[in-house]
């Protein structure tokens, strides 16, 4: 087999789809190897799922620093050090400077809950329900400096129950996103699917 890409994968949370990539990874064939896991919040209990599956962690808070790109900087500091070839966002809550969407142009990664292009942000199921739509999803897409704009990679779709919540709706969305993601996550890392 060819080497594996060495992954980072950011988080701002609990870390949901970022444990469903490491637990794809440990398969002997899977093609990314996840090297890193960092977050902009040392609180996150992400972090303690990385650690817990002996994974190097680090954490950069936000405060103390002059711009978006300052901070983006920081974190490309940690990224280059550890060799990082593919980089996942897992419920990272930031936007990124569009200096570091260019520096890892076609080798970032974001999942959104929405069938892109329909509903980039927050409360997209809400919005779904809302606007009276019969089905919803997930997007894993390639990132860009515009906000949940860039090439799409794969998607899931869920029907929209007559008693769907916001809640119930977001917990069968989530289910597609983990599984999707470690999909998408190797699509990528094998070359299948590339920057258009």
């Amino acid at each position: 087999m060819t080497t594996r890409r060495r992954t980072a994968i950011l988080i701002s949370g609990r870390g949901s789809n970022m444990a469903a990539i490491i637990e794809a990874a440990r398969a002997a064939d899977y093609p990314a190897e996840i090297i890193l896991v960092g977050s902009n919040n040392a609180d996150a209990a992400g972090l303690e799922k990385a650690i817990a599956a002996n994974i190097p962690t680090f954490a950069i808070g936000q405060k103390g620093f002059e711009s978006r790109e300052a901070f983006d900087r920081a974190v490309n500091e940690k990224l280059v050090a550890a060799k990082v070839e593919l980089v996942v966002l897992a419920g990272f809550m930031r936007i990124l400077s569009p200096w570091f969407c260019d520096t890892w142009k076609g080798r970032l990664l974001n999942i959104h809950p929405s069938l892109l292009p329909k509903y980039k942000g927050l409360d997209t199921h809400q919005r779904a329900i809302d606007a009276g739509d019969k089905v919803h999803g997930c997007t894993v897409h390639f990132v860009t400096p515009d906000l949940d704009d860039g090439p799409t990679i794969m998607q899931a779709e869920v029907p929209i129950l007559t008693n769907d919540t916001a809640d119930t709706l977001a917990a069968r969305v989530l289910v597609e996103e983990l599984r999707i993601y470690p999909l998408a996550v190797a699509a990528v890392a094998c070359g299948k699917v590339r920057w258009p």
